[in-house]
């Protein structure tokens, strides 16, 4: 269901920025969800595996996607950022190929939905992913003093918050996390039954 030359592209994008991702970042780095996402969903498209692929989108499809606007956005206001995550996109002090390798966020969601699309949908998908998004914000947490500001356990924007403290700051990301994702299955699933409905890829038991 997934062409070979989608399988080959994505390993082959990951065989570049890997190595330079660990150089320039570290291995933490790939604790944010997104990084999760693009590595795992290679795993996904070449073992065809529905779950997988729907764990993942449901991980990160509305923040990817917000990135994508951001990103957007600020090119339209020469460079000023109006969510705040593409902020890093534009700092000069990360070396210029780095930055054009973060530029996966751009098809990360729309490939993640082309895959679930291809394989359907599996509605089990959100259960499975809480307890691994969990314990990655609580891993994010646990590592901030060492890797920064991951997955924003610490604050809006990149930036450690000061209106609370940070476990309750911690707490209410947990929370946001956990609904938002709750919201993105229900969206997908809704999609994938208007997807069956047509006749469309993806009718497999259990979507």
């Amino acid at each position: 269901m997934i062409p070979l030359w989608f399988k080959l592209s994505w390993l082959a994008f990951l065989a570049v920025l890997v190595p330079v991702y660990l150089q320039e970042y570290g291995p933490l780095n790939f604790l944010w969800l997104s990084s999760i996402a693009l590595v795992a969903g290679c795993a996904a498209a070449w073992l065809e595996n529905r779950r997988l692929a729907s764990m993942l989108l449901v991980a990160v499809l509305l923040p990817e996607l917000v990135w994508v606007l951001d990103l957007v956005l600020s090119l339209l206001l020469l460079g000023n950022p109006v969510i705040g995550a593409v902020h890093y996109m534009y700092n000069t002090d990360i070396p210029l190929h780095v930055r054009l390798l973060s530029l996966y966020h751009l098809p990360l969601p729309f490939a993640l939905l082309w895959m679930v699309w291809r394989l359907g949908y599996d509605a089990q998908a959100w259960k499975w992913w809480l307890p691994i998004g969990w314990g990655v914000l609580l891993a994010s947490y646990a590592v901030a003093e060492e890797a920064g500001n991951l997955n924003w356990v610490l604050g809006p924007h990149g930036q450690p918050q000061e209106w609370v403290a940070p476990e309750l700051w911690l707490a209410f990301v947990v929370l946001f996390c956990t609904v938002m994702w709750w919201l993105t299955h229900r969206l997908v699933r809704w999609l994938h039954r208007r997807t069956r409905e047509t006749g469309g890829p993806g009718q497999g038991p259990g979507s």
